[in-house]
């Protein structure tokens, strides 16, 4: 009989604040935390906003010794880590560090760190590269950095499966524990893409808003006049535990995860099918490995990039598989607020969900002006709502038609 996994703890990093409360603070407040590029001199590019992590310290989190030896996407797994190992009240020591995995993913992994070692490369050859510079920007050493600091020595893994990747974890890592090969895991995703490169890359595929003179209006999913994503930054980090180890040391349960789907569309390496096809099996994998139906889901933290193509073709999936049900649902999509944070963002948006679940309580889609009259459902527009809510489901899709699906219960005992 498999085991039941609940999430004790939630670490996120963001645009809207560096801490979870902060975050859900602003999420609730309908507060955007996209801003002018502060990070490079951005004046020549298409796009120059960015939802920036604020205010943050490495020091706080990392000794002065060590800042420079790791990425920025380390430094925001790190804290988003502690954090939720914090709220969890998790003590990892020799009587359970063995059944303590760690499982963080990334998009892209040290972008920064690569753009800069190049350059020291380039201007002074070879022998200016840093030692520390593969360890600083490999995607698994997010998760390697984690283990050491806290001592979880269970599976140390990482998924890079663009903007499904904290998704993906965040499901294997369900899994994990469901069969018993782990008791606990800290699990989601960390990223730090707003650089040069990276930023000057979407842009030249025409991903990114271009709404410079607009920054709080420009990431605006589902809305007719959306004209590409803004980038985001910043870390979501969960704590699942088997329901009866939580349950002995009185852990706080946020909620219960139930349900879990990944899929491919096998169609194109950017752009989503055009019958959501891989959507609607994630989707449905996720509420039929629940054992639910469709009509009791009530949330859904939707992908909602603010892009033509996802807000059309996520809002058709949803209509697809929901059914009659679909206008009951409320659909929003935080992104307009957290701008798009790659591989973190399945992190920050199952944080999110749980805590939707657990304070009932719909955060909202901003910047809903005008709906295009292709995405028809139900998004939260501007406004957080406090409404009943048993299941929820977060979505997550990604460069190369990979898909996941997460789906969450209120825990009632």
């Amino acid at each position: 009989m498999s085991r039941r996994v609940v999430v004790t703890g939630i670490g996120l990093v963001s645009a809207l604040g560096v801490g979870t409360e902060a975050t859900w603070d602003g999420l609730c407040a309908g507060r955007s935390g996209v801003s002018r590029i502060t990070k490079f001199d951005a004046s020549a590019f298409a796009a120059q906003i960015a939802a920036e992590v604020k205010g943050f310290d490495p020091l706080q989190f990392v000794d002065k010794k060590d800042v420079k030896k790791m990425d920025v996407f380390i430094h925001y797994a790190i804290a988003a880590s502690q954090f939720a190992v914090d709220d969890a009240k998790l003590s990892i020591g020799p009587a359970n560090a063995t059944r303590v995995g760690v499982f963080i993913a990334s998009g892209i992994g040290g972008f920064g760190t690569i753009e800069r070692e190049h350059t020291a490369l380039l201007e002074g050859g070879p022998r200016r590269i840093s030692p520390f510079f593969i360890p600083a920007a490999i995607i698994n050493l997010a998760a390697g950095q984690v283990s050491i600091r806290l001592g979880a020595k269970g599976p140390n893994l990482a998924t890079c499966t663009a903007c499904a990747a904290s998704a993906h974890a965040i499901g294997e890592a369900y899994e994990m524990i469901r069969r018993g090969s782990v008791d606990a895991m800290i699990v989601g995703g960390s990223e730090a893409a707003i650089t040069p490169m990276g930023v000057g890359g979407f842009a030249a595929m025409r991903a990114l808003s271009t709404r410079n003179d607009e920054p709080e209006r420009a990431s605006r999913p589902f809305d007719k006049d959306r004209d590409g994503f803004v980038i985001g930054e910043g870390a979501g980090i969960l704590i699942l535990e088997e329901l009866e180890g939580a349950r002995q040391r009185g852990a706080r349960i946020y909620a219960e995860v139930v349900g879990y789907g990944a899929t491919a569309d096998a169609f194109h390496i950017t752009a989503p099918s055009e019958d959501g096809d891989g959507a609607v099996r994630a989707m449905a994998m996720a509420v039929d490995s629940a054992g639910v139906t469709p009509d009791q889901v009530q949330y859904i933290n939707a992908h909602g990039t603010s892009t033509p193509f996802n807000d059309k073709l996520e809002s058709l999936a949803i209509r697809t598989l929901f059914g009659d049900h679909a206008p009951n649902l409320g659909v929003s999509s935080t992104k307009s607020m957290t701008g798009h944070l790659l591989g973190a963002a399945g992190g920050v948006e199952a944080g999110v969900t749980a805590l939707a679940v657990y304070h009932q309580t719909m955060p909202p889609t901003i910047n809903l002006d005008t709906p295009d009259p292709e995405c028809t459902l139900d998004y939260v527009p501007w406004k957080a709502r406090p409404t009943p809510i048993t299941y929820a489901m977060s979505n997550s899709f990604g460069f190369g038609g990979t898909n996941a699906a997460l789906l969450l219960r209120r825990f009632d005992g």
